[in-house]
């Protein structure tokens, strides 16, 4: 009812303008955030409005409160990957400068130049992030960097923007970028004089084709290439972590082909109380044919359980077994011994069922596992971001998360039980009865 009041007593003119007022149509995680602060990195999803973001970030610092006046900035550096991928969405871009600025405020672009002049004199230039050099000897009171966590050359090129950046009282710089983990977009966010805003794909669903949202969610929705691309969200691996984030990436498939046998695999925390671990059960089966080699796993389902009592991760362990006609179910016992078990054969008798004892480190254990994926021998159906999440934390020698990689026990035995052991069986044939 407000905003209809206050539409309703506009003029026809001040109608025309209000489409380019910002400020008016933004999100929160398109408007810069108050305080003094040296740069602004806006993080979000794919299509979550970070180029229009980062173009009317530029047309506030250039463009003065009426036409031909001048606005905070006159001088300024537009940053893409590559001179063309600059050009084409910054520039000229459906949500580029010259799509968001009003006629009378309209910059002229300068092709031979690469350069944008606006009518009250301001000057923007263009670069690419492949020739950091470029940026040697200019200067700037304002800069726009846009997907900087795909730039090869990010931190040279930010050094030398960053020398470069020194005109006016406060020069200051915004970057639009989907997050990748890289070393040099943490170290940046870690900065006091840096500031951040993020937002998911889903924040701009209003501009977005319902078709495109539903497609992407149902192809990456919980998955950790997902949690990237669509939730914004800057993945975090560890010195020395087993599984990377681009190989965690890269074993993603949408279906797995007929299994030669299945596993359910759990890691229980026996007791069932608020301050339990959760209950790591994770579902894989696995190819034969040939030699170990040959061989390949499909993990099918994180099924892991939080803070559940014994009957409860027991039912959810026993469904998955009848749910995807599982051959056995694995569960470590060294926290829970026979109790274990026969909680699980009090659900079902007849379930088969292997009792496994850890002797060495998680850690340790979870070594030829993360081998099997480098060897590109293990694939994921979609879906299981949370256990990727853990799985990137993992050393061999700590858990670089909170509590226990319980999610990453349960893969481990899984895997150990469908991969490891059968080919050392294949190749020790004293071991073949075992």
């Amino acid at each position: 009812m407000v905003q209809k009041t206050f539409l309703d007593g506009l003029t026809d003119r001040q109608l025309l303008g209000l489409a380019y007022l910002f400020e008016f149509w933004a999100l929160p995680h398109q408007l810069p955030p108050e305080g003094d602060w040296h740069g602004w990195v806006i993080l979000g999803g794919r299509g979550a409005g970070k180029t229009r973001a980062g173009a009317e970030w530029v047309r506030s610092m250039v463009e003065g409160s009426r036409p031909g006046m001048p606005g905070p900035a006159r001088r300024v550096a537009l940053i893409g990957e590559t001179l063309d991928q600059g050009r084409e969405v910054m520039v000229f871009g459906d949500s580029g400068i010259m799509a968001c600025s009003p006629p009378d405020r309209r910059p002229e672009w300068l092709a031979t130049r690469r350069m944008l002049r606006w009518p009250n004199g301001a000057a923007a230039q263009l670069f690419s992030a492949h020739d950091p050099e470029a940026l040697r000897g200019p200067q700037f009171d304002a800069a726009w960097l846009d997907e900087f966590a795909k730039w090869k050359r990010a931190e040279e090129t930010l050094d030398m923007l960053l020398f470069g950046l020194r005109l006016g009282d406060t020069p200051r710089f915004c970057m639009t970028t989907t997050p990748r983990n890289r070393k040099i977009l943490r170290d940046l966010l870690e900065r006091d004089s840096i500031v951040s805003t993020h937002a998911p794909t889903s924040a701009n669903r209003a501009h977005l084709a319902a078709s495109f949202l539903a497609e992407i969610e149902e192809r990456y929705g919980g998955t950790r290439l997902g949690r990237q691309e669509l939730e914004g969200v800057l993945l975090s691996d560890i010195d020395g972590a087993l599984w990377t984030a681009e190989m965690l990436i890269g074993c993603l498939v949408d279906a797995a082909p007929q299994l030669d046998r299945i596993v359910v695999a759990v890691d229980p925390p026996v007791t069932g109380h608020k301050t339990s671990d959760a209950c790591g059960i994770v579902v894989a089966g696995a190819v034969y044919g040939g030699t170990p080699e040959a061989w390949r796993a499909y993990v099918l389902e994180d099924a892991t359980v939080a803070q559940a009592s014994p009957a409860a991760w027991a039912k959810r362990a026993v469904e998955a077994v009848r749910v995807h006609g599982a051959d056995r179910l694995v569960a470590e016992v060294n926290q829970g011994g026979a109790l274990v078990e026969s909680v699980i054969r009090g659900l079902d008798p007849l379930i088969p069922f292997r009792a496994v004892h850890a002797t060495r480190s998680k850690g340790v254990r979870a070594e030829p596992v993360a081998a099997l994926y480098e060897q590109g021998r293990v694939a994921h159906l979609r879906g299981l971001g949370a256990l990727e999440d853990e799985m990137a934390l993992m050393t061999p020698t700590s858990f670089g998360g909170t509590g226990s990689p319980d999610r990453v026990d349960a893969l481990v035995w899984a895997l150990t039980d469908l991969m490891i052991e059968p080919a050392m069986r294949w190749r020790r044939p004293s071991l073949r009865m075992l």
